[in-house]
């Protein structure tokens, strides 16, 4: 998890709000006469328009400030409309969104942190929408069907491992750890589509919100990690976490076949997976005490490439050539991974501390050669 992220795909009571399209950040954005213009900065996020009329919605960022940012389109209530993260200084990005109407929030965040800046917006009138095809159909319940089936896996896996802890058996603990957390992380966008739970299972103490207290505020995977590697000690406390950890599973077990998933947000959602990779796991971010980085980057890959393969009748059709391409980068990444495990059908990773600079390197760039073809797969699938 990085901190503070939000996600493209919404709860099913949102009624599906939009289908999000999102570009990649560059040195000079694409402009567009009727775009809505964004100038960031660290202490500013102006809007050029703050009424537009509902459907499909151009937004052009750029950033002049000294701090990366990212950019939101929010509900009232602070769910996820659609979002574009890690603009560079001195960077342009541009975003595309079918939006309904109503009453939203653009949001900057200067740093990545916080609540950012905000400017309300009105979205006035009534989109079009469009039939989606039979293969799109297909894609979204295939995947349905996915996301549900690794949160009942999620369950008793994450189970052991709150067992093994509740006993105080903290070797039995690390072994289980990694394990369960590979669900999760195979489809960490729609996890992180109801409210708090994400948060609540998969923050980093320096993901915390100012004025938490890491003492009492802090819950879930990445808690009891610290427990186990750092202090190498079970508690009371830890035992009430493990307890905790698996009724917040649960809830999100249950609510997940809710989600409101599209062609187009099963494709964000890849791209997030592999951003999820590039901010976290190659950087030894996420998994910094029990160096298991390489589990959650498997499993983030997996997720990414399911969501692919779905859409890859839709994407083959529209862009043969991105497909082509989408194929042989997964399969020069898994390559590489396979470098790293004892088991290619299972996930026993070296330890993520053993890994050399060198190899990370290779490691970053094997996922930025990835992550630039599949942040066209939204444009092509919308096509």
């Amino acid at each position: 998890m990085r901190p503070a992220r939000l996600t493209v795909v919404a709860a099913a009571s949102l009624v599906a709000a939009l289908t999000a399209v999102t570009g990649c950040a560059e040195k000079s954005g694409a402009g567009g006469d009727g775009a809505i213009k964004v100038a960031a900065s660290d202490t500013a996020c102006d809007v050029s328009k703050t009424e537009f009329p509902a459907g499909k919605v151009q937004i052009d960022v750029e950033n002049k400030g000294s701090k990366v940012t990212e950019l939101y389109v929010l509900f009232p209530d602070d769910r996820i409309v659609t979002e574009r993260e890690n603009i560079g200084p001195g960077t342009k990005a541009s975003l595309t969104a079918e939006i309904k109407a109503g009453d939203y929030e653009v949001v900057c965040k200067p740093g990545m942190k916080g609540d950012g800046i905000r400017t309300n917006v009105k979205v006035t009138g009534q989109a079009s929408g469009e039939k989606r095809s039979p293969e799109a159909d297909a894609a979204v319940a295939a995947y349905r069907q996915y996301v549900v089936a690794q949160a009942e896996e999620t369950l008793p896996r994450a189970q052991a491992f709150a067992d093994a802890v509740k006993a105080g058996d903290v070797e039995a603990a690390k072994k289980a750890y990694a394990a369960s957390r590979i669900g999760w992380e195979r489809t960490e966008p729609v996890a992180e589509s109801f409210g708090d739970i994400d948060p609540k299972v998969d923050v980093r103490e320096d993901g915390l919100e100012a004025g938490q207290d890491p003492a009492k505020d802090w819950t879930g995977w990445h808690r009891l990690e610290k427990s186990l590697w750092a202090d190498n000690t079970i508690g009371d406390a830890e035992k009430k976490l493990a307890d905790t950890l698996i009724a917040d599973l649960t809830e999100w077990q249950k609510k997940v076949g809710q989600a409101e998933i599209t062609p187009t947000s099963m494709a964000n959602g890849a791209k997030e997976l592999l951003d999820e990779v590039a901010t976290g796991k190659v950087t030894g971010e996420e998994e910094r005490y029990s160096h298991t980085d390489l589990v959650d980057f498997k499993a983030n890959v997996e997720g990414a490439e399911k969501a692919y393969e779905l859409l890859k009748p839709i994407a083959s059709k529209n862009d043969p050539a991105l497909a082509q391409q989408l194929d042989t980068r997964f399969a020069a990444l898994n390559t590489l991974l396979d470098k790293y495990r004892a088991d290619k059908a299972g996930y026993d990773f070296t330890s993520y501390d053993k890994v050399g600079e060198p190899e990370r390197k290779e490691l970053s760039d094997g996922v930025n050669a990835l992550a630039e073809p599949l942040s066209k797969l939204a444009a092509s699938v919308a096509k």
